[in-house]
């Protein structure tokens, strides 16, 4: 989803629901004109940047879950929620990664999705989070905890930043080895996505 039409539906959230685009571009993949640095751990970066209330993402994220089980040792993957210096879209982005530190991600991280598009849940407020992750039989408590703890805004944080530096203007959008960007508006579909990036950490494995 283009990050003008993300920002113009945060309200509403799952306001959209067009198909990615099939128009390819010349390249199934953008070259960064500068290379981000990596982590310093040796893996090859894979970030997928998203958003709980983008469809297209919500469409991918069951293909990513199944190609995330094959990964290559030498691969580190990180999902990037896109803030865009919004404060709702922070909120989701803090939701995102309290469930991912608390351990429940994987159980709710669906459900997640349904409730912004499906249910229209405003869960970057706080008390409606409390009542929702409640809901999904999580220690709500335990939760809030970690979502409200320092390690947690200072993730919110590095993401915010991590979209400005790699200049996301929609999702879903994966980034590879901090030197490649693709998505399904270069590749044809998400399927099609997976394949690139596959392609493009070798190319990276092999200094390509």
């Amino acid at each position: 989803m283009n990050r003008r039409l993300m920002l113009k539906s945060t309200a509403a959230f799952a306001a959209l629901s067009a198909t990615p685009s099939v128009l390819l571009a010349s390249e199934p993949f953008q070259t960064l004109p500068t290379p981000v640095p990596q982590d310093g751990s040796g893996k090859i970066e894979v970030l997928e940047f998203f958003h709980y209330g983008c469809p297209h993402c919500r469409n991918f994220h069951p293909l990513l879950q199944e190609w995330k089980k094959s990964l290559p040792d030498d691969v580190r993957f990180m999902a990037v929620p896109a803030i865009w210096g919004r404060d709702q879209l922070g909120a989701l982005a803090r939701l995102h990664y309290a469930a991912d530190r608390a351990g429940v991600l994987d159980k709710v991280e669906s459900a997640i999705y349904v409730a912004i598009q499906d249910d229209k849940r405003p869960l970057f407020t706080e008390a409606e989070v409390r009542a929702w992750i409640g809901s999904t039989g999580v220690d709500a408590e335990a939760f809030m905890d970690t979502y409200n703890s320092f390690a947690i805004q200072g993730l919110v944080q590095r993401a915010d930043q991590l979209g400005r530096t790699y200049r996301i203007q929609g999702v879903p959008t994966m980034a590879v080895g901090g030197r490649y960007l693709t998505s399904a508006s270069m590749t044809g579909g998400h399927a099609e996505t997976l394949k690139v990036v596959d392609q493009l950490v070798e190319r990276v494995r092999s200094g390509a």
